[in-house]
C-alpha cells in the first residue's frame, strides 16, 4: 500500500464519533507538513461537506462516497488508503463488506466493535486472507477494549520486573467514571441479543471467555457477575456492562502473543462502590441494571454528549495483580474525557496513527498484540491518558 492516495481514511465521519474522530486529526495533525494524508468518508457528500466545514477542517480536505452495503464502492475506497478507521456499527449489521474489502486488499482496519460473536465469525472467515495480504485487522479499539487490553499488558510488564514471572491473576477494577455509554455501544449490545434469540449457538460464544482465542481451552474464569465485598480494597465490586468483550479481548492479546501472561491467566473485571451497607446496595442494584443496561430509552447512535460533557468525563481502572507467594502489585490506568465519545475517539484515531507506522504480518489482532506499548506511549501524548504503577 505504498503508493497509496491515503494513509488514513475515515468512515462513518458523518456519524457523532465518526466527527469527533476527524476532529482529532484537524486537532492532533492539521497543517502540519509531516502529518498523515487523510479523509473523511461515508454515504452522503453534503453531510460530508458540512462535517468539514463544522468541524473547520480545510476547504480541500478529500470527500469519499462509499455505501457500507456497496462491495464494489468499499473495496474501491479501501484501494485508496493505507489504514481504514470505522466508526459504523452496529458492525454486524454495516461492518461486513468493509472489514472484508480490507482483509482482500491488504489495508489496514481498526473499528470500536464490541461484539464478540461478529469478531469470532470475522475471525474464522477473513483471518488467513489478511495473513497473506498483510493487512492488520484490528477490533475493539475504543473504550473498549484499549484501557483494559493495555492496563493488563503494562501490569504483567511491572509483575515480570519486581517478581520475576507474570501474575496468574489480574483483577480490572473500575473505581470511577463520568460519562455516557455509546448509542452505538447501545445499538451493538441490541443486535447481539437479537441475533442471540435468533441463533443459541451465539450464546455459547457469548459466554465463552476465550471465544477469541479459537483452539484454546483456558482454565476456569471468575464469573464477574456476583457482587462481592473486596477486603484488600475496603470496597463492594459489583458487575462491569463491558466485561464480556473487555476479558475476551486480554484473552485474546494473551493468545496471540504466545501467552506470555501464560495459560493458566485468570482475569475478570468489576465496578468499585464503596465500603459497608451502602455499598453492598449499590452493587447489589449494579447487578439488577446489568439485565438492561441502556434502560427504556438507551442512546441511540449519531446521539451523544455536549462538548462540556464529554470534555468533563474521566475514568479510572485499576488493575490488582495476585501472586502466588500472596504478593499484590496495583496498576492504575486513568483516562480524560467521557470515556464513550471523547476518549475513545481519540484512542482510535491513534490506533490508526500506529498502525500506519506498523512493521508487522497481517492478521486479525488486537491494540495490544499489535501495538502494545508504543499505542501506550501514543495515548499518553496525544489522547491524554496515563498509565502507572501505584504501590
Amino acid at each position: 500500500m505504498a503508493n497509496s492516495e491515503f494513509d488514513i481514511i475515515i468512515y462513518g465521519a458523518t456519524g457523532f464519533t465518526g466527527r469527533l474522530v476527524a476532529e482529532h486529526f484537524v486537532r492532533e495533525y492539521g497543517g502540519k507538513a509531516d502529518g498523515p494524508k487523510w479523509a473523511m468518508a461515508g454515504r452522503n457528500l453534503a453531510k460530508l461537506e458540512d462535517v468539514r466545514t463544522l468541524i473547520g477542517a480545510p476547504d480541500d480536505l478529500p470527500l469519499v462516497v462509499a455505501d457500507a452495503d456497496s462491495r464494489v464502492a468499499v473495496e474501491a475506497m479501501c484501494e485508496r488508503t493505507k489504514v481504514v478507521i470505522t466508526t459504523v456499527g452496529p458492525y454486524q449489521l454495516y461492518g461486513d463488506e468493509l472489514v472484508a474489502a480490507c482483509a482482500r486488499t491488504g489495508t489496514d482496519y481498526c473499528d470500536l466493535s464490541g461484539e464478540p460473536a461478529w469478531m469470532a465469525e470475522k475471525i474464522e472467515e477473513l483471518e488467513d486472507t489478511a495473513k497473506e495480504t498483510g493487512a492488520r485487522i484490528c477490533f475493539s479499539s475504543g473504550f473498549d477494549s484499549i484501557p483494559f487490553d493495555l492496563g493488563v499488558m503494562m501490569t504483567q510488564k511491572e509483575a515480570k520486573a519486581r517478581f520475576g514471572k507474570p501474575a496468574p491473576r489480574i483483577r480490572g477494577r473500575v473505581r470511577a467514571m463520568q460519562g455516557t455509554f455509546s448509542g452505538g455501544t447501545a445499538a451493538s449490545l441490541g443486535a447481539t441479543m437479537k441475533a442471540a434469540a435468533k441463533n443459541p449457538k451465539l450464546i455459547n460464544v457469548l459466554r465463552d471467555p476465550f471465544a477469541l482465542a479459537p483452539g484454546f481451552d483456558g482454565p476456569s474464569q471468575p464469573t464477574g457477575m456476583i457482587p462481592m465485598y473486596e477486603k484488600d480494597l475496603d470496597k463492594w465490586a459489583a458487575p462491569f456492562v463491558m466485561a464480556p468483550i473487555n476479558t475476551k479481548n486480554v484473552h485474546r492479546t494473551n493468545f496471540l502473543l504466545g501467552h506470555p501472561y501464560g495459560e493458566d491467566f485468570q482475569y475478570d473485571e468489576m465496578v468499585l462502590t464503596s465500603p459497608g451497607e451502602a455499598g453492598k446496595k449499590m452493587a447489589e442494584a449494579a447487578t439488577e441494571l446489568m439485565k438492561n443496561p441502556f434502560g427504556s430509552k438507551p442512546p441511540k447512535p449519531g446521539e451523544g454528549p455536549t462538548q462540556e460533557e464529554r470534555e468533563n468525563g474521566f475514568y479510572d481502572v485499576l488493575f490488582v495483580a495476585e501472586m502466588p507467594g500472596g504478593e499484590t502489585l496495583h496498576y492504575g490506568v486513568k483516562g480524560k474525557y467521557d470515556p464513550g465519545y471523547g476518549s475513545t475517539s481519540r484512542m482510535i484515531a491513534e490506533t490508526a496513527m500506529g498502525l500506519l507506522e506498523l512493521d508487522a504480518p497481517g492478521g486479525i489482532g488486537t491494540p495490544g498484540s499489535f501495538l502494545g506499548e508504543s499505542l501506550v506511549k501514543r495515548l499518553e501524548e496525544r489522547a491524554e491518558l496515563t498509565f502507572a504503577v501505584e504501590n
